[in-house]
């Protein structure tokens, strides 16, 4: 490192030192360890050139001990009867160069004032060599500096990255995307083949044609001997022995980082570059292992939250069977009032978090008919006041029963209160307009028009048309009318649930029964 910085010192000050302390000016040059010219003082502009031929006539710079040395030119020598004076430059014990100074061999007074030479070139090259050590100490820190603020820079990138997603979106795919730009690398990939999971993000600088082969050659081989070695890979050099088994054919440079998970390599972080792009440093795989341990745990927080997830629906599912098991006529009836709502706030582009509570909320709507009799549930025929009066009662039914969840308190308003109508008539607590929450409002057209088409003990579902004139019709008094609104653009486009629910249509209405 030392010998890099020679050619970007300041001379100058060191030829005046040496000026003030010989008493003369001198034909001083700086060259490198090989001898060739990287500084020539002032009006001394042909001393680099003789420098130049010296070496090419096969000077080696021969040094017999630290101090001074000596090269008379010999007769047959270009400028025959000059001498160069001549003293190593180290750094850290390293040769790294040389001072030069011409002069004239001659008198007993010129070799004496050669002897203060001497002592002035030893100083002047302590002063270079020290320089050099202690700028490439510096350089060394302050390339140290920069990759500890790499790695910091990437660990609050990723932290900050993690705090603003939601639950359901892509956290691999999203840090794959930033770590492929941070590192400026073509292809960055999670593999983990224990759950069968492969994400993959391009920044590419040139196409890569077999990116799905180059893939399965990570879940193969690459991921088996990162499972085998337990060590990050790092492969640049096209002729790297172990090319012969891992990447086969495949011109690529690696760096491949394995994922552990109590003492077990479960995953591996790869990032991929073309041949033409510049190797990868250990800085980057220091960086590498810094996102690998930070994957781990979000690996293992992703497995336990797709275990909740899991179970939250496993548990609503049994809710859902328990309720719609009372009544055969209203089976499915949650599933699809939940899918319609789901469509309708997808449509209105709801923030993730409201779409969740959204997600439960038109889940779980009727999870308060479990507490209903049989005799009113079931009955065909029309209710009594009193009867009526049990099926009020279920919303707020609903809201005890999923109010103790902590998950659920976002989607407990949109359960409590769909039974609401946007003219305040509506129930358990008589709200109005924008006072209704505003997943109420959407579960409610939902809940209106699956009401509509499906069949009754008392009447068979009607049509999509039917179903779709009533809510229009309702806008305003029962139902949001900006919700309808979007409901109607959503139907617009015929969906496919319409026919996948069974829904009848009316062959006239219906375009797509012409």
């Amino acid at each position: 490192m030392p010998h890099k910085l020679l050619p970007t010192l300041d001379y100058t000050r060191h030829a005046r030192w040496l000026l003030r302390s010989t008493g003369s000016e001198h034909a001083l040059a700086v060259c490198d360890a090989a001898g060739a010219p990287l500084w020539s003082a002032a009006g001394h502009a042909d001393l680099a050139p003789w420098l130049a031929r010296l070496s090419a006539a096969g000077f080696a710079w021969p040094c017999n001990g630290d101090g001074m040395q000596r090269h008379d030119l010999a007769a047959s020598e270009t400028e025959a009867g000059a001498s160069l004076l001549y003293l190593p430059i180290k750094a850290k014990g390293q040769l790294i160069g040389y001072l030069a100074v011409r002069s004239q061999a001659g008198s007993d007074d010129a070799l004496f004032a050669w002897d203060a030479l001497a002592e002035a070139l030893e100083d002047v090259a302590a002063a270079i060599g020290e320089e050099c050590g202690v700028q490439g100490e510096l350089d060394a820190m302050a390339g140290e500096l920069s990759d500890r603020y790499e790695e910091l820079h990437l660990v609050y990138a990723i932290d900050r990255q993690v705090q603003d997603m939601t639950t359901g979106e892509d956290i691999f795919g999203s840090l794959l995307e930033s770590w492929a730009e941070h590192m400026d690398a073509d292809v960055a990939a999670f593999i983990k083949p224990g759950d069968n999971l492969c994400v993959s993000a391009t920044n590419l600088s040139a196409p890569i044609h077999n990116l799905d082969l180059v893939l399965v050659e990570m879940r193969g081989d690459l991921y088996r001997f990162a499972h085998s070695s337990r060590q990050p890979i790092v492969m640049n050099a096209p002729d790297d022995p172990r090319r012969a088994y891992i990447f086969t054919d495949m011109p690529f440079k690696i760096l491949c980082c394995p994922v552990f998970q109590d003492k077990s390599v479960v995953a591996i972080l790869v990032l991929l570059n073309h041949a033409e792009k510049d190797d990868f440093s250990n800085s980057d795989r220091k960086l590498g292992e810094v996102l690998a341990n930070h994957l781990s745990s979000l690996s293992r927080m992703h497995g336990m939250l797709a275990e909740t997830s899991k179970f939250n629906q496993q548990m609503a599912a049994a809710l859902i069977e328990a309720v719609e098991a009372k009544d055969p006529y209203t089976r499915g009836h949650s599933e699809r009032v939940h899918h319609i709502a789901m469509e309708i706030g997808r449509a209105l582009r709801l923030p993730a978090r409201e779409l969740d509570n959204l997600f439960w909320g038109s889940l779980l709507h009727d999870v308060g008919k479990i507490g209903i009799p049989d005799a009113v549930l079931c009955k065909p025929g029309r209710l009594t006041r009193d009867e009526f009066t049990f099926i009020m009662v279920h919303p707020e039914r609903s809201y005890e029963i999923l109010r103790h969840i902590d998950r659920l308190k976002g989607a407990v308003p949109g359960a409590r209160h769909h039974q609401e109508k946007y003219d305040g008539t509506g129930y358990p607590h008589g709200l109005a307009g924008n006072d209704i929450p505003y997943n109420a409002r959407i579960i409610a057209v939902a809940d209106t028009y699956d009401s509509i088409t499906s069949s009754r003990a008392y009447r068979a579902g009607r049509s999509h048309e039917v179903a779709m004139a009533e809510i229009v019709r309702c806008a305003g008094t029962q139902l949001d009318p900006g919700v309808v609104a979007v409901f109607e653009t959503v139907c617009q486009a015929e969906p496919g649930w319409i026919a996948d629910f069974g829904i009848a249509r009316d062959p006239v209405a219906n375009p797509l029964a012409a």
